[in-house]
């Protein structure tokens, strides 16, 4: 069974999201933003989620997570929750 780690910021809107992602690609560090905005409990690991398979996240954020490439920031991704970054840390297929 595919299984990946990853870890996640989440915020309520998409511009927040959008913000966010900005300052990374700029190169604020991924854990920090995460401790200090995500809205998930998470956030308090800088965002790590560890390591999960297929199925066991909503689709929206599976679809990425087993898709996207490593330590590249995905998003804003839009679930039931709000919007999310996305790094996917490491898959194995």
């Amino acid at each position: 069974m595919p299984r990946a780690t990853a870890r996640h910021i989440l915020v309520a809107t998409e511009a927040k999201c959008e913000e966010l992602k900005a300052a990374i690609e700029a190169g604020a560090d991924f854990a920090q933003i995460a401790r200090d905005n995500s809205t998930c409990p998470s956030g308090r690991d800088g965002g790590d989620l560890g390591s999960f398979g297929r199925g066991e996240m909503v689709k929206a954020f599976d679809d990425v997570v087993f898709s996207a490439p490593l330590n590249v920031v995905q998003g804003p991704v839009k679930t039931q929750f709000g919007y999310h970054l996305l790094e996917v840390t490491s898959r194995q297929d």
